[in-house]
């Protein structure tokens, strides 16, 4: 299969994305050391886990995590969600004094918790209030692109992607990331491209094609169907952080990458564990590491048992000595990981 070239780079407002991959805002996974390893791996952007638009948690740890940015490689893109246009727009000019160099609007999370309270996906009911918010956040950072991210619709009656388009072009808007299911799928089904595909071929703005990209194969698919600007992988990414350099040495060479060696996964895998103790200190890094450690190790021999242990363990000592365990005992057994060819999990290499 050729590959796939494209001579101008992408570019958010005045800021030029080293390649078209970017890394899906997902809460309680995007944080900074995950962002910091998915760059290194690859990823031209990467958007954080929202930042709620709620004055009065500013000053909760939480928020003050997700806005310390310090050594984050840029583009830093920090994505904000709420349904008040007056409150949207002051956690756009707090984050942007904090370091953010892109805001992104959360108008596609499907969680009820958000729809609940009228913000995420829920707003794409509103078009009013949508063109409100986006007008707000706009005007209250003129020095920086705002970036929204949306589903195709509220419900597969209810496709109004062109019209939320329409509205972002008008409201100064600089890119716009799709992902392919609306609010009422959740993540069952497939994603659909088609609406996506409208979309880019209505749009003065850079497109993003999101949902269901899960190897370089599907990634090329995607762009190539879509004419997209840039793709965005998000759960894919979860425990495979190495998923971006497989995509980038594929849209360039058409060729596939070798999958990874066991002893470079346990290498990265210690590398991520060490930054979350630092980050967040070692209680809470501990209880984050441990979603992590089950997302490296899934379809891995014994993996299971391993996970069920893992989660007794307190300690980050504890935690890094029985992952090193674990993964001296496969590389004792198997050098290189393998994929399954319908499914992104991983498994061992015979």
């Amino acid at each position: 299969m050729p590959p796939l070239r494209r001579d101008d780079p992408m570019h958010i407002g005045p800021i030029e994305l080293p390649n078209p991959l970017v890394l899906a805002p997902m809460a309680g996974v995007t944080d900074r050391p995950f962002r910091q390893l998915c760059k290194r791996l690859g990823a031209g952007m990467a958007v954080s886990e929202m930042v709620t638009s709620n004055s009065l948690l500013y000053g909760s740890a939480k928020t003050r995590r997700r806005a310390d940015h310090e050594g984050e490689t840029a583009p830093i893109s920090v994505q904000i969600a709420g349904a008040d246009p007056r409150m949207m727009a002051e956690a756009a000019r707090y984050n942007v004094d904090r370091g953010a160099q892109i805001i992104d609007i959360n108008m596609g999370c499907p969680a009820k918790k958000v729809c609940n309270v009228m913000a995420g996906s829920a707003l794409l009911k509103d078009e009013a209030l949508v063109a409100r918010i986006l007008e707000a956040v706009v005007a209250a950072v003129p020095e920086v692109p705002v970036t929204l991210k949306i589903r195709t619709g509220w419900d597969r009656a209810h496709r109004n992607a062109l019209n939320i388009l329409r509205i972002a072009e008008e409201s100064g808007v600089q890119a716009l990331a799709i992902h392919g299911r609306t609010r009422a799928d959740g993540y069952s089904g497939e994603a659909e491209y088609d609406t996506i595909r409208a979309v880019k071929q209505a749009a003065s703005i850079p497109i993003i094609a999101n949902g269901d990209i899960t190897t370089p194969q599907k990634a090329k698919q995607v762009l190539e169907y879509t004419g997209a600007d840039a793709i965005m992988i998000g759960r894919a990414a979860q425990g495979r952080p190495w998923i971006f350099r497989e995509v980038a040495h594929y849209l360039a060479t058409g060729e596939e990458l070798p999958p990874p060696e066991v002893a470079e996964i346990h290498a990265l895998l210690r590398e991520h564990l060490e930054e979350l103790y630092r980050f967040y200190g070692e209680d809470t890094g501990v209880r984050v590491a441990r979603k992590h450690i089950a997302w490296y190790t899934r379809g891995l021999a014994d993996a299971a048992a391993f996970r069920h242990a893992m989660n007794r363990l307190d300690s980050a000592r504890a935690q890094l000595a029985a992952v090193d365990a674990f993964f001296l005992r496969a590389a004792a057994r198997h050098r290189r990981l393998a994929y399954d060819d319908h499914h992104p999990c991983q498994r061992l290499a015979a």
